[in-house]
């Protein structure tokens, strides 16, 4: 779990941007020791990214063992930064806090009409936020939609658990 004295903490450095799958568009950059040190945590890490100054984002840090993060930079940053895998990225971010998250007002209004407000919000927080972050990336209404029912079907799950 992340020090709440981080949340807000902007953090600041220079990288390269990797690939991170022989043949697939996947690409990442290394978060410095001294930067996953001060975090605190083995786990993920949610944050607001930019890159060489482009607009935020909202991703997560992930980690890859041995106290080492990577944070994942998507095709449409690289595109809108043109940048590509060998090249030197400047990376921005500041430590969100995971449970202060807005819930999207579809996935808002599904959960209440079938009861399922408590059982999402019981959902782990890496995994309630990224549920979250694939409705919000979602491009098609119809992606959308499906993610939406998804997200609910996992707080189902959830609740059948409990």
């Amino acid at each position: 779990m992340i020090d709440k004295s981080l949340v807000g903490k902007l953090f600041s450095f220079d990288a390269e941007l990797e690939n991170w799958a022989e043949g697939m568009d996947y690409c990442a950059v290394r978060v410095p020791t001294k930067i996953t040190n001060s975090l605190g945590t083995k786990g993920p890490v949610l944050v607001k990214a930019s890159v060489n100054n482009s607009e935020s984002f909202q991703v997560s840090l992930f980690p890859v063992g041995g106290g080492k993060h990577y944070i994942r930079i998507k095709a449409k940053i690289r595109k809108l930064t043109k940048t590509k895998s060998g090249d030197r990225v400047k990376l921005d971010f500041v430590v969100l806090d995971p449970n202060d998250v807005d819930v999207p007002d579809e996935l808002l209004g599904l959960l209440e009409t079938e009861g399922m407000i408590d059982a999402f919000m019981d959902i782990p927080p890496g995994k309630r936020n990224y549920l979250i972050r694939r409705i919000q990336e979602a491009v098609k209404p119809t992606t959308r939609e499906k993610r939406i029912c998804e997200a609910l079907d996992v707080a189902i799950e959830r609740e059948q658990k409990a």
